[in-house]
């Protein structure tokens, strides 16, 4: 039941950087990041922190690379690692189960951070903005603005992808 007053929402997503596959012994749950992840990580989480990202929930999936992710941009924001909400839910969600993860959120976040996987993030960003991405590279960060009044009420079309930002994009700081 939509709540009668219209407001914005921020939803920033978030695919865990480059991981490492040297290890073939490790579960996929297990797989840390490799060089190039951390970096880009690091890299990312400045670019956030120059825009004054600071969402009031940071989640991310159990997997390590991940967690990693979102802990160094958390970081990098200012955000405690213990600032960094574990779901068990996102890790091996598909698009459906990650949107519920959403429609879930507490009302009084007003802007949440979600670290997880693709393809899935790819899927639900396309599924809340009429503007459609084809690849979301690992490190990508898409940002959302939904005009919904309470988390619950985002489905198809809800979102306006605002920005769409990834490691090897050129990207100029504003100001």
């Amino acid at each position: 039941m939509p709540s009668g007053r219209l407001m914005t929402r921020i939803l920033y997503l978030v695919r865990h950087a480059k991981s490492s596959w040297t290890d073939t012994n490790l579960n996929d749950v297990d797989r840390l990041l490799n060089k190039r992840g951390h970096r880009d990580a690091s890299d990312m989480g400045d670019r956030l922190s120059k825009r004054k990202v600071h969402p009031d929930l940071l989640l991310s999936s159990p997997a390590r690379r991940a967690l990693s992710t979102a802990e160094i941009i958390a970081e990098k924001i200012g955000l405690s690692a213990a600032a960094v909400t574990c779901n068990e839910n996102i890790y091996a969600a598909s698009r459906q189960a990650l949107l519920q993860i959403v429609r879930g959120l507490p009302d009084r976040h007003a802007s949440v951070m979600l670290c997880g996987h693709n393809p899935s993030l790819e899927n639900l960003v396309n599924l809340l903005s009429s503007i459609p991405i084809n690849h979301m590279p690992t490190c990508a960060v898409a940002t959302l603005e939904l005009a919904v009044g309470r988390w619950e009420e985002t489905g198809r079309h809800s979102g306006r992808l605002m920005d769409f930002d990834y490691p090897k994009r050129e990207w100029i700081s504003p100001g």
